[in-house]
């Protein structure tokens, strides 16, 4: 468990991706099984134990430290793992720590009556940096600054294999990854996927800056605003499980909060596409169809069993991009015409509520094009895809081939209203910041968070800013002065029945701090409205 602790531990204070990959690297080789399979789960956020809520650790920590130091600790770190580690008093008698593995059987079986003091045994077992891990273990929150495609690259460039190889057996595997470990190792076979359905790494696409691209070797299509996903069966006749499998950008399967689309879907196949809903938007979208934005997609994510209501309500298609197999072909070797052709052939055959094609957007030369892109104002587009017209699917981010060029953002003027402190290396800063526009005379209504967008040195002004202009305390969240305006980028704006302006924004992020401007100039919400 010290090897593990120590691991998390350079990681949340390491930025370099290089850096991060050599670590995790080390470890997995150095480790011994099972540890290290128990901990590519947890990085990858395949450990689901979470049998430790905050109140529990709030209980256990009142009944053994002071519960007002306690309480200023918390709010001053801002981190419940970070605050427990450090004030968790050592036991009288130290025992042995456990194993990493020791930790996951424990806390896989413990029942919910006698979680407390299992949890206490172990916290008692373990130093500072051990404490911190076991309470990130035990409540799924393991946000270290690594996500599961850099633990996965770590994995495949350790042990020298190709991180394509173990994404597309991934899914085929159980923690804690015997078999895996051992085909890295060279003390097995390669694993089989056992049937089920596997994902293939995306194609991605890199920002357009500044080029001018020549529409005779590029086709542009529209880039719709939901989540992109990989649509994968194959029939039991095929050797396949005869299950439909939806995985996202990151290769989680989240097959489960989508059924309405996984069970309209039998084409032995895996497709590529854009995950959006039908709703508000239907029938008015003039540029491919019915596609709603992505506030009402957010009501279906993250939902492991949504319910009939929402799914009849707010119904979930793909709009289908590329085809990677069709069949027992692998297409991902042919250019993109070659697939766009077997794909539209292939979108005939499939239920039209459930499936289209993303449509070519025509221009007769770039700057035409480039007007197309700035006119779009669509709820459920970001801007234009430019790809090759001879590109293979590649894995990954390849320089010239793809191409992503997004709308220019819009900007409002609002007023800072709260702040509250962030998590990880920025848990004693207030950077998570809440702001609005003005409704009534005198009114402000919040319409928006942003975490993001701003430079260290603004950063460290803002939060001396907030602590300087505090007028209220909600919990971990502070009420500051009405008196600083911010600059707010965002790509769009959309009606929400939920926040009290009645509008949500789409990626906010704060662009520049205007401390030229007086808060009663900032924008106001019919402003806003006007640009749904």
């Amino acid at each position: 468990m010290q090897a593990f602790a120590a691991l998390l531990d350079a990681l949340v204070y390491t930025r370099s991706r290089h850096a991060k990959l050599r670590l995790i690297g080390d470890y997995l080789r150095t480790t011994p099984d099972p540890d290290r399979g128990w901990a590519l789960a947890a990085l990858t956020g395949g450990l689901d134990l979470k049998m430790v809520q905050p109140r529990l650790l709030r209980d256990l920590m009142t009944a053994r430290v002071d519960p007002v130091l306690f309480a200023l600790s918390y709010d001053f770190v801002g981190d419940m793992a970070e605050t427990v580690s450090l004030l968790w008093p050592d036991p009288p008698v130290a025992a042995p720590p456990p194993s990493l593995a020791d930790v996951v059987d424990t806390l896989a079986s413990v029942s919910r009556a006698a979680a407390p003091g299992v949890v206490a045994g172990l916290l008692d077992r373990l130093d500072a940096p051990g404490r911190y891990a076991l309470i990130k273990l035990a409540t799924g929150s393991m946000r270290v600054g690594a996500s599961a495609r850099l633990a996965k690259t770590a994995f495949a460039e350790s042990f020298g294999v190709d991180v394509g190889e173990v994404e597309e057996i991934w899914h085929g595997l159980v923690p804690p990854y015997d078999r895996l470990f051992a085909w890295a190792t060279g003390a097995g076979a390669r694993p089989d996927s056992g049937g089920a359905p596997v994902f293939r790494p995306f194609m991605l696409a890199q920002p357009l800056e500044g080029e001018t691209i020549d529409l005779a070797d590029f086709v542009a299509e529209w880039k719709w605003d939901g989540i992109r996903v990989q649509v994968v069966h194959v029939p039991v006749a095929a050797g396949g499980d005869g299950r439909t499998r939806l995985y996202s950008r990151t290769g989680d399967d989240i097959t489960g909060s989508f059924p309405d689309v996984a069970g309209a879907f039998a084409a032995h196949a895996a497709l590529d596409g854009e995950l959006l809903v039908r709703g508000e938007a239907q029938g008015r979208d003039q540029h491919g169809g019915a596609a709603a934005s992505f506030n009402a997609l957010q009501q279906r994510l993250g939902r492991k069993a949504p319910p009939a209501k929402l799914m009849t309500e707010a119904p979930a298609f793909v709009r289908l991009y590329d085809a990677l197999v069709i069949g027992d072909e692998d297409l991902r070797a042919l250019p993109w015409h070659a697939r766009r052709v077997r794909l539209d052939d292939l979108v005939a055959t499939l239920d039209p509520s459930r499936f289209d094609l993303s449509a070519i957007v025509e221009a007769r030369d770039f700057a035409a094009l480039s007007a197309v892109r700035d006119a779009a104002r669509d709820d459920a587009i970001e801007g234009l895809m430019l790809k090759r017209r001879d590109s293979a699917y590649v894995a990954g981010r390849r320089a010239g081939l793809w191409y992503k060029w997004k709308r220019d953002p819009l900007t409002a003027d609002c007023v800072l209203m709260y702040a509250q402190r962030g998590h990880g290396k920025r848990s004693s800063l207030y950077s998570d910041f809440t702001f609005g526009c003005w409704g009534a005379p005198g009114e402000l209504l919040p319409v928006g968070k942003a975490y993001f967008g701003f430079t260290d040195a603004e950063l460290a002004m803002l939060d001396k800013w907030v602590r300087s202009h505090t007028i209220g305390r909600f919990g971990p969240v502070i009420e500051v002065e009405k008196s600083l305006v911010v600059e707010i980028a965002f790509d769009s704006i959309h009606v929400s029945k939920r926040h009290k302006s009645g509008l949500a924004m789409r990626f906010p992020r704060i662009a520049r701090i205007r401390t030229d401007k007086p808060a009663a100039e900032a924008d106001t919400v019919a402003a806003l409205a006007r640009l749904v």
